[in-house]
């Protein structure tokens, strides 16, 4: 988007890299992402419906078992009040087989007796009414055991089914407990479900920022140079396209340190550059080094033999060039040019 030595403003575009590749990685991040969120979101319904369901399943079988047992006790009282009749109702039959078979001699006396006149037809009937009396209470008798029997065997089915109920309703306990642990499974894969949309989420951010690495903006204004891409041309990483020149100029002066003891920052300077002799310029002490050049170099010198020989030292001072003292020159200057520095150190 730029030519050699244009100027260029802070946030200007120098460089567009094709964004294809990255676009369809934000596309695929924002996939996952989505996906990541609707398995949270099917997580959490789950979890809230199985819970919702154990509760009510809870409830329901801690009754119905409270209900059953109750049942039960109801059921097994019904059973030996039954077990006691029956006993008592044969008894009862017993008793009126005792007394069938007793009228029942009487009556065949009473008949001998009357078949010899030694007793009146009232006598024989009245006996034989007796007969007819004890014959139906034994009727009654022996159906008095039938329904005490009868009852017996209906209060045993009725502990069976309240105990068949107990069971159904321990095991709807059981289920319902099953199912707050499967909501304990569930709570984990949401919590997995959202650990996975935190990722997804970073992902999209992360395919978002290479994007934004495509397009490639100037970081100050100032004038490019040393342009070594062209359209089309492939870079790689760390590879330097250009470089930027500031527009505010500074310049590097070597003082020796002994001139150094009144120097401050923000005292006047006046500069004469090599290229334009008939022109002064003037700024201003920026900073001073923390070290010497030495001290910076690639290879520092270190006297290890303990052999010394006192030489002065360089050390470099930045001076700020005025932007009234540079105006018409800001094309003109460049770096590198040699200069000659005075400090007003009064």
């Amino acid at each position: 988007m730029i030519d050699d030595n244009q100027h260029v403003v802070e946030g200007q575009t120098l460089v567009i890299l094709d964004p294809n590749d990255y676009r369809i990685r934000l596309d695929h991040a924002a996939a996952a992402l989505d996906a990541a969120k609707r398995q949270a979101d099917t997580a959490e319904a789950a979890i809230r419906s199985n819970s919702q369901s154990a509760i009510a399943q809870t409830t329901e079988a801690r009754g119905s078992i409270g209900d059953a047992k109750a049942t039960i006790e109801a059921a097994k009282a019904a059973v030996t009040a039954a077990e006691a009749g029956v006993p008592r109702a044969e008894s009862q039959l017993s008793e009126a087989d005792a007394t069938l078979q007793r009228d029942e001699t009487d009556l065949h006396r009473y008949e001998d007796l009357y078949a010899k006149e030694q007793v009146s037809k009232q006598s024989l009937d009245h006996q034989k009414a007796s007969y007819q009396v004890a014959l139906a209470a034994r009727a009654a008798s022996k159906e008095q055991v039938r329904q005490a029997e009868a009852q017996l065997v209906a209060a045993q089915q009725g502990v069976v089914r309240a105990t068949a109920q107990l069971t159904n309703s321990e095991g709807r306990l059981q289920s319902a407990q099953a199912t707050r642990l499967d909501t304990h499974v569930r709570e984990g894969q949401f919590a997995t479900a959202q650990a996975a949309v935190a990722e997804a989420a970073a992902a999209l951010e992360n395919a978002k920022l290479e994007l934004s690495y495509t397009i490639i903006k100037a970081p100050v204004s100032g004038r490019i140079g040393k342009k070594s891409v062209e359209a089309g041309q492939r870079v790689q990483v760390g590879q330097p396209m250009m470089a930027i020149i500031e527009d505010q100029p500074w310049v590097v002066a070597n003082f020796k340190e002994t001139q150094l003891n009144r120097m401050r920052a923000g005292q006047p300077v006046d500069v004469e550059i090599d290229t334009f002799p008939k022109h002064k310029f003037h700024g201003h002490v920026d900073s001073l080094a923390p070290g010497s050049g030495n001290q910076f170099a690639l290879l520092p010198p270190d006297n290890a033999t303990g052999n010394f020989t006192k030489i002065v030292q360089r050390i470099p001072v930045k001076i700020v060039l005025d932007q009234e003292s540079t105006r018409g020159y800001e094309n003109l200057i460049s770096p590198g040019m040699s200069s000659v520095v005075t400090v007003a150190t009064k």
